[in-house]
């Protein structure tokens, strides 16, 4: 009987031992997919920081952007294979307007972060910011700029603050910055 016990152990360890390094290389191989395309310097002509923009692409294949203007409103899309990720906009507002008015009209979720006195307002996924330099006088227009990862499983508010506020910066000695959007 202790022979035919141990005899029964021996052949669950030695199936556990022989199935461990199988499910070890499964795990990782359906959990960890390669990011094949390169993670963008710029968007739509903005400069962005690839290393704060890279925690809110998802792994993937190929990646598209494409950039949409019209009226006093341009976006840019984000696609990585064929799904939408992340879309910045840029829209003059008339001057007065805050930061949680612009995202006010962007977004149905609260954002209930800010920074700067309310300049940047940003969620886990979310970021909204004015400009500072960004002033058309004659027709009394202040550019806003937007960067939404919705399409993202990526959701940290840090990292979206730090990812706003240098886009913005970006944004403000870019010529979306003196050309108004016709």
């Amino acid at each position: 009987m202790n022979h035919r016990r141990r005899k029964i152990k021996r052949k669950i360890i030695y199936i556990l031992a022989a199935s461990l390094p199988i499910s070890f290389l499964t795990g990782c191989s359906t959990d960890e997919k390669n990011r094949n395309y390169t993670t963008p310097h710029s968007l739509c002509g903005i400069k962005v920081n690839s290393d704060e923009l890279t925690p809110f692409l998802p792994p993937g294949e190929r990646i598209k952007i494409r950039k949409d203007i019209r009226s006093w409103i341009a976006t840019c899309k984000v696609v990585v294979d064929d799904t939408l990720i992340l879309t910045t906009t840029h829209e003059w507002l008339p001057k007065g307007r805050t930061t949680a008015y612009f995202a006010s009209g962007q977004t149905l979720e609260d954002i209930n972060f800010s920074a700067e006195g309310d300049r940047f307002r940003y969620s886990g996924n979310e970021g909204f910011g004015k400009t500072q330099k960004c002033v058309d006088e004659v027709r009394g227009q202040e550019l806003y700029a937007a960067l939404q990862a919705s399409g993202s499983k990526h959701s940290d508010p840090d990292a979206m603050k730090h990812l706003i506020i240098s886009y913005i910066r970006e944004v403000e000695k870019s010529p979306d910055c003196t050309e108004i959007l016709q």
